[in-house]
C-alpha cells in the first residue's frame, strides 16, 4: 500500500511538472508571437511533449489562457480593487494621492505593459483575456478612486482613469523625460484635468 501511495504521489509530481513547463512554454511563445498566433504544436514542441500532452492538460485555448495568465500575474502583480484603500492610507492632501496613484501605476506598467499589450490585441478573439483586462481595469478604477476621493463626480473619475490607462501612459513615455520628471508631470497633469473636469460638471449649462 505504501509503495502504491509512493507511486501515485512520484507520478502526481510529475504530472505537476509537465504542466508547469507547458504553461512556461506557451507564456514565452505568447510574449513572442502573440496569443492566437500560437499553436499547440509550437507549445508541445518548446516543451518537450507531445501535442495530446498539451491538450490533456489544457483542453482549451481558455483554460490555457487562464493557466498562463496566472502565471504572469506573479510577475505583474496588477492592483486589486481590494487594497485600493491601503495603498493611499495616511494621505489626506489630493495632491499627496495623485503623487502615490502615479508611483503606483508607473511601477505596474513598468511591470506588465508589455503583457497588458498583448492581451489587447486578441481581447475581442479570447473572452478569458477580456475577462483579465476588465479585472486590471477595476483594479486602476479603484486606484482613481481612492486618489481623487469619493465626493468626485463620475465625469471626473471618468476622465482621470483614461488619463491613467496604459495607451496614454505609453505615449507620455515617449517623451523620454527622467522618471521623477515624468511622475511629476503625470501627477500634475492628472490634478489640472481632476480641475477641469469639476467645475464644467459644476458649471451651469450655457443657452
Amino acid at each position: 500500500m505504501a509503495e502504491r501511495k509512493y507511486q501515485m504521489r512520484k507520478r502526481a509530481e510529475g504530472q505537476d511538472a509537465t504542466r508547469e513547463r507547458i504553461v512556461e512554454a506557451t507564456a514565452a511563445l505568447h510574449y513572442e508571437h502573440g496569443v492566437t498566433a500560437t499553436s499547440y504544436i509550437q507549445i508541445a514542441e518548446r516543451a518537450g511533449v507531445g501535442a495530446a500532452t498539451v491538450y490533456r492538460h489544457f483542453p482549451t485555448l481558455g483554460s490555457l489562457v487562464e493557466a498562463c495568465g496566472a502565471h504572469v500575474n506573479e510577475s505583474m502583480q496588477p492592483p486589486l480593487p481590494e487594497n485600493a484603500q491601503t495603498v493611499f492610507a495616511g494621505l489626506g492632501m489630493r495632491g499627496q494621492r495623485l503623487e502615490r496613484l502615479v508611483a503606483e501605476l508607473d511601477a505596474f506598467y513598468d511591470r506588465g505593459a508589455v503583457w497588458l499589450g498583448i492581451a489587447a490585441r486578441d481581447r475581442g478573439r479570447v473572452p478569458e483575456l477580456d475577462a483579465f483586462l476588465r479585472q486590471v481595469e477595476a483594479g486602476v478604477e479603484a486606484l482613481v478612486r481612492e486618489a481623487i476621493g469619493a465626493g468626485s463626480s463620475e465625469a471626473v473619475v471618468r476622465l482621470t482613469t483614461a488619463l491613467a490607462d496604459v495607451s496614454v501612459w505609453l505615449s507620455l513615455k515617449r517623451l523620454d523625460a527622467p522618471p521623477a520628471e515624468f511622475r511629476r508631470t503625470m501627477a500634475g497633469l492628472l490634478d489640472c484635468a481632476n480641475a477641469l473636469a469639476a467645475h464644467a460638471h459644476e458649471s451651469p449649462a450655457r443657452p
